[in-house]
């Protein structure tokens, strides 16, 4: 098979659990470190799929990889190459397909629940789970675009996740690991201590329970990303 082609923007903001399922399938996958001005391929069709992790910039800032990771996604959805978003990620996909990335009413930071909305769709992303605790960390958000259905919400964020096909967009960040929250608490503490509102919690609160929260989280990860392989090229 061919490999997945992986998209850091930020390098506190890897690929985590991603990697490590795909490494648990079998999946070898090649690392793009926009961080590092690692060139954006122009063919998705050299990949068996695309994933595109998060990063601490906005999709509408004037960065040179910017309007070719678009494009690629783009190449991806015409050709039938799964593409999987995180958080940026998923706003990087809503963008490159139409719609409008901006503003959320409020950030986003810590552990909160998102819930599934009831459709078809939703149901075979999610097989019947309603609700899962999952991890967030941004100030933006994504319409959903034309042709794709809204996956879930949260109470601070309306749009969570959307798929079109065998692809998938998140605003929430479901590839977390222990370490990864550890570190962006600590990277963070500014952001959170300018924000003192009920979406933002302390980095305190947010490592508390690790180990159990980011194990649920896992089952939840392994669940979508299991979906998401299965429509990978060959």
């Amino acid at each position: 098979m061919k490999p997945v082609a992986i998209f850091r923007h930020s390098n506190t903001e890897g690929p985590g659990h991603f990697a490590t399922f795909l490494e648990a399938n079998g999946i070898a996958w090649q690392l793009f470190a926009s961080d590092a001005n690692t060139a954006i391929p122009t063919d998705s069709t050299a990949y068996a799929g695309l994933a595109f992790m998060g990063g601490p910039m906005s999709v509408n800032d004037p960065l040179p990889w910017i309007d070719p990771s678009l494009a690629l996604i783009r190449h991806a959805v015409e050709h039938e190459v799964p593409v999987i978003g995180h958080c940026l990620g998923g706003q990087l996909m809503s963008k490159a397909l139409g719609g409008v990335v901006s503003r959320n009413p409020v950030k986003e930071i810590g552990w909160g629940e998102v819930t599934i909305d009831p459709s078809p769709v939703a149901n075979h992303w999610f097989e019947g789970c309603m609700s899962f605790e999952s991890f967030h960390w941004h100030g933006e958000t994504f319409t959903i675009p034309s042709g794709a259905t809204r996956l879930g919400s949260s109470a601070w964020c309306d749009n969570q996740l959307f798929a079109l096909g065998p692809h998938l967009g998140m605003q929430c960040h479901v590839e977390m690991t222990e370490q990864m929250i550890r570190v962006w608490a600590r990277s963070g503490w500014n952001e959170i201590r300018d924000n003192p509102v009920p979406s933002v919690q302390s980095g305190e609160s947010m490592q508390t329970n690790l180990e159990a929260r980011v194990g649920a989280l896992h089952a939840i990860a392994d669940r979508l990303y299991g979906k998401w392989i299965g429509g990978l090229k060959r």
